[in-house]
């Protein structure tokens, strides 16, 4: 037998949820900066403690033989949650860093 991934199913904790079709790249893959919003890019309502998820859809052939055959359906693996904690920070644009200048923003 072997497995196709065929669909991604993001769970990210807050109520919100996308499928897709990729398990997602990196931003060099993608030519984009970083940063950048992407299809698997989720943005938090507020700072907190969330547990995301992702379970994987897969497709399925068998080999007799004599050539693969596809088995109707799929089978989902379901990735464990894990934790995600969100901060919040501001910066500010600064002409010295906080030993030359501790008064100044953000020291």
């Amino acid at each position: 037998m072997r497995f196709t991934p065929s669909g991604y199913d993001f769970s990210f904790g807050d109520g919100s949820s996308v499928t897709t079709s990729s398990g997602g790249q990196s931003w060099v893959v993608l030519g984009q900066a970083q940063f950048t919003p992407t299809s698997t890019s989720h943005t938090y309502p507020e700072r907190g403690s969330y547990f995301a998820q992702v379970n994987v859809r897969y497709t399925a052939e068998v080999d007799f033989g004599i050539g693969w055959f596809p088995i109707s359906g799929e089978v989902t693996s379901v990735g464990p949650p894990e934790e995600i904690r969100i901060f919040e920070a501001h910066t500010a644009l600064v002409a010295n860093t906080c030993q030359q200048a501790p008064g100044s923003p953000g020291c």
